[in-house]
């Protein structure tokens, strides 16, 4: 695989119960932090995986029924997270941005697209078309905003469903395919179906040669793929596929297990996060 490099970095959060997202866990309200993958390819540039929250987020939740989203997950919104305040925050310039890669079309995973319009847009065709299917309070249901993504985007869309299928090193089995969506082996996105329709991850490998797959909602955390325990049938099932859902979470359990080398990062896991970024083990 080509070598990237990557920044994992947070942008926003919601608060709810934990046990609603790992069986056992406290029902105490807790912080989820939304992560954006800062990708800098050496021949495409800057690209990124999902874009957290943005002020859009606050906007598409002001009708009814959207207003369901934010009052049953409450959001974490603050000054410093308007797009260009953001970016220069980090470091980032916004003309730099090639492309975004969507793991699925959730309200907290692309906030900020109405941002990168025009750009190219890596995405599952399944979760577009469930985005776009008719019906308010179905899609709310469901965690889909369809304003934050503005339909002239649909025209900038290249499917994880139509690139070419190759086969996964060996250090992130038992995941042996996926799809390489940039065509040069860098960025293959990995199918991780169950938390809602067209859910996908992505695996890379990092400048110092680390395996690393996002994993998107696959898992809320790292300790509940480490402890192979799901979500509580109420979310999975309001959201998605249970039984789907808890076959890809031990799929990731065996891939943690497996593969001593291989950092697994989920979107909302503040712990994941920050042992990546002292460089320990996930």
């Amino acid at each position: 695989m080509k070598r990237v490099e990557l920044r994992w970095l947070a942008r926003g959060s919601c608060r709810h119960p934990a046990f609603m997202t790992m069986r056992g866990a406290s029902l105490c309200a807790t912080d989820f932090p939304a992560m954006v993958g800062l990708i800098r390819h050496p021949d495409r540039g800057a690209i990124l995986f999902d874009t957290g929250y943005d002020p859009a987020f606050l906007d598409a939740t002001e009708p009814f029924p959207e207003r369901l989203y934010r009052w049953t997950t409450p959001v974490a919104i603050s000054p410093d997270l308007a797009w260009n305040t953001w970016l220069g925050g980090h470091g980032i310039a916004a003309d730099e941005i090639a492309a975004v890669i969507v793991s699925h079309f959730h309200g907290d995973h692309v906030a900020g697209i109405r941002n990168l319009a025009g750009l190219r847009l890596y995405c599952s065709s399944a979760g577009l078309a469930e985005l776009r299917r008719p019906g308010r309070f179905r899609r709310v249901r469901q965690g889909l905003l369809s304003a934050l993504v503005p339909a002239q985007c649909d025209a900038d869309c290249s499917f994880f469903e139509e690139a070419p299928r190759v086969a996964l090193p060996s250090d992130f089995a038992p995941f042996a395919e996926g799809a390489d969506i940039l065509g040069d082996g860098s960025l293959i996105a990995v199918p991780l179906p169950g938390h809602c329709a067209g859910h996908w991850g992505l695996a890379l490998r990092d400048e110092a040669g680390r395996a690393i797959l996002l994993a998107g909602d696959a898992a809320w955390s790292i300790d509940a793929i480490r402890r192979c325990v799901p979500p509580p049938r109420l979310t999975t099932a309001l959201l998605g596929e249970t039984g789907v859902y808890r076959a890809t979470l031990g799929h990731l359990h065996a891939a943690l297990v497996n593969n001593p080398g291989l950092a697994i990062l989920p979107s909302h896991c503040a712990q994941a996060a920050a042992a990546y970024e002292a460089g320990d083990a996930v």
